[in-house]
C-alpha cells in the first residue's frame, strides 16, 4: 500500500488523498480549496498526480471541499468509477452544479472588469462549466450501502460506514488480503456531530491498521446543544425587538435543515413568535431540503418517528423559499424577518448582499452557526473587523454578532478521541485541520502520529 495527500493537509479544504493497492489506484474524495485567495489558487494547479490513471474516487460526502473537483478531475482524463452513497450522489449533483454556475457567473464579471480596464489576459476563467459538471455524473457508478462490503479488485474492498456528518456522509475502511495477510486503512471523512436531530449518530467502524482522521474541532468541546438552541432563540428575539433582521449565513446541506427544524420546534413551543417571516434565501439549500425528504432511511429513530406520524420537519410557518434573483432582492424591504443564505463562510453566494444591507445596521444581528476557515469574510466578521469590503464598498461592522458553535456538524476533541479509541489504529495521519489544532490533538493520540504535508508520499 502507498498513500499521497494532495488537499487539506494543515488546512480544512481540498480533501484528496490516493490510495495504491493490489494495482489499483484509489482517489479519496477530491475537494475544492475554499477560503484565502492563496488556497482558491491551487485549485486551478496540477493534482499532484495524472488524472487518467485513477481507478475509482470514493466520495465520503457531498461537501464542496471533499468533491468540488470532481468535474475538474474528469475534464483532466479521469475515465474510471465514482462510488458513494445514494443520498450522497444526489446532494453531489446539486452542489456541483451550483459551482459550475456560480464559477461562470464569477468569469463573466471578471471579464467585464478586465476590459473595462483594457487587461483581456486578467479575466478569470472558470474551473470547470455546467457541461463539464454534467459529463462527471456520467462517471458515478455503484452505489454504496452502509455496512455493505463493495469489491474494488480481488482481495480489495471497501466499506461505506455512516459518519453522521450530513445526509449520506461516511467513513470508508478499505481492505486488503494477500497471501493469508490482510492489511486495512479508515478514510474518516468527516465525522458528524452526536446527539443531533435529524441524522443518526456517527458510527465507528471495526478496527484498522491506519487511519486518515479529520481534525477540525480537535482542540476543542462544543458548547451543549440545549444551550446553543436557547442562544439562537434568544438572538433572534432580541433583534425583533430592536427592530431589525436576522442573517444567518447557512450551510446548505445540513445546517439549513437543521436550523428549519429549530425554527419550528421553537414556534411550536412558543419560545418564538409564529408571526415571524422567514426566508430561506438559497436554491441549493431548497433542493437539499427536497432531498432530505427522499431519504428517511438516514434519520435518527426520532425524526423518523416524527416523519412516520405525518409531521413535515422543515415546515415553518412563514417560510418563503426563495429561488429566484427578484425575490432575492426584494426581501431587503422587510424588517423583522430571519433571512437564512448561503453561502455559510459568506465567500460567495446571497448572504453577501444581505450583508450589504443588513451589517451597517445596529439593529440586526448576524448569526454565525458554521465553522469558518481562516481567510473568509465570515472568519473577518467573526474576529472582529471593524469593516469589511463588499462589492467594492466598504461597509462598517455596526450589527450585532453572535457565533454559536453548538451546532457543528463535526465532532468535538472528546468525540474524535472517542472515535479514534474504537479503532484503535497503530498509524495515524491527521489532515483536515488547523496545523495547531492538529498538533494539540495529536498529543492526546497513541500509536505513530504523522501530520503529513501537500503530496507527501508513504509506504504502509
Amino acid at each position: 500500500m502507498k498513500l499521497s495527500f494532495h488537499g487539506a493537509n494543515r488546512n480544512v479544504t481540498g480533501s484528496c488523498h490516493l490510495l495504491e493497492c493490489a494495482g489499483k489506484r484509489i482517489l479519496i474524495d477530491c475537494g475544492m480549496f475554499q477560503g484565502s485567495h492563496e488556497l482558491i489558487q491551487d485549485n486551478t494547479e496540477p493534482f499532484g498526480f495524472d488524472a487518467a490513471s485513477i481507478d475509482f474516487v470514493l466520495l465520503t460526502h457531498a461537501h464542496l471541499d471533499h468533491c468540488g473537483r470532481l468535474p475538474l478531475l474528469v475534464k483532466r482524463g479521469f475515465q474510471g468509477e465514482i462510488i458513494c452513497t445514494t443520498a450522497t450522489r444526489e446532494l453531489a449533483r446539486v452542489v456541483l452544479l451550483d459551482a459550475a454556475h456560480l464559477q461562470e457567473e464569477e468569469s463573466l464579471r471578471s471579464t467585464r472588469r478586465a476590459r473595462r480596464h483594457n487587461q483581456e489576459k486578467e479575466a478569470q476563467l472558470p474551473l470547470y462549466n455546467l457541461l463539464d459538471a454534467m459529463n462527471c455524473f456520467e462517471s458515478f457508478g455503484r452505489k454504496a450501502v452502509y455496512g455493505k462490503s463493495l469489491s474494488l479488485a480481488p482481495g480489495l474492498s471497501a466499506t461505506f460506514y455512516d459518519a453522521g456528518h450530513i445526509l449520506g456522509s461516511a467513513s470508508i475502511r478499505i481492505e486488503y488480503q494477500n497471501s493469508g495477510h490482510t492489511k486495512s486503512i479508515i478514510f474518516s471523512g468527516d465525522i458528524g456531530n452526536s446527539g443531533r436531530p435529524l441524522l443518526r449518530d456517527p458510527v465507528s467502524p471495526p478496527k484498522a491498521d491506519t487511519v486518515v482522521m479529520e481534525t477540525t474541532y480537535g482542540d476543542r468541546l462544543h458548547r451543549s446543544l440545549p444551550d446553543s438552541i436557547e442562544e439562537l432563540y434568544g438572538a433572534i428575539s432580541d433583534a425583533f425587538q430592536r427592530g431589525g433582521n436576522v442573517i444567518i449565513p447557512t450551510f446548505a446541506l445540513e445546517r439549513a435543515q437543521e436550523i428549519l427544524f429549530y425554527l419550528r420546534e421553537g414556534i411550536k413551543q412558543k419560545k418564538l413568535s409564529g408571526s415571524m417571516q422567514v426566508f430561506l434565501d438559497s436554491p441549493m439549500a431548497i433542493s437539499a431540503t427536497e432531498i432530505f425528504k427522499r431519504h428517511p432511511e438516514c434519520l435518527d429513530d426520532q425524526s423518523t418517528t416524527l416523519v412516520r406520524n405525518g409531521t413535515d420537519l422543515f415546515s415553518v410557518p412563514g417560510l418563503h423559499m426563495v429561488r429566484e434573483t427578484t425575490e432575492s432582492i426584494s426581501i431587503n424591504r422587510f424588517s423583522g424577518a430571519v433571512i437564512m443564505a448561503g453561502s455559510g463562510m459568506c465567500t460567495g453566494g446571497r448572504v453577501r448582499h444581505h450583508l450589504k444591507h443588513n451589517l451597517w445596521r445596529r439593529d440586526s444581528s448576524i448569526i454565525f452557526v458554521g465553522y469558518a476557515s481562516s481567510g473568509t469574510l465570515a472568519r473577518k466578521i467573526i474576529d472582529g473587523a471593524k469593516y469589511v469590503t463588499l462589492f467594492g464598498e466598504e461597509i462598517p461592522v455596526q450589527a450585532k454578532i453572535y457565533t454559536i458553535n453548538g451546532f457543528s456538524a463535526h465532532a468535538d476533541r472528546d468525540e474524535l478521541l472517542s472515535w479514534h479509541k474504537a479503532i484503535s489504529p497503530s498509524k495515524t495521519f491527521l489532515v483536515h485541520g488547523d496545523e495547531q489544532v492538529m498538533l494539540n490533538f495529536s498529543k492526546h493520540l497513541s500509536g505513530h502520529i504523522e501530520i503529513p504535508e501537500k503530496d507527501q508520499v508513504v509506504e504502509l
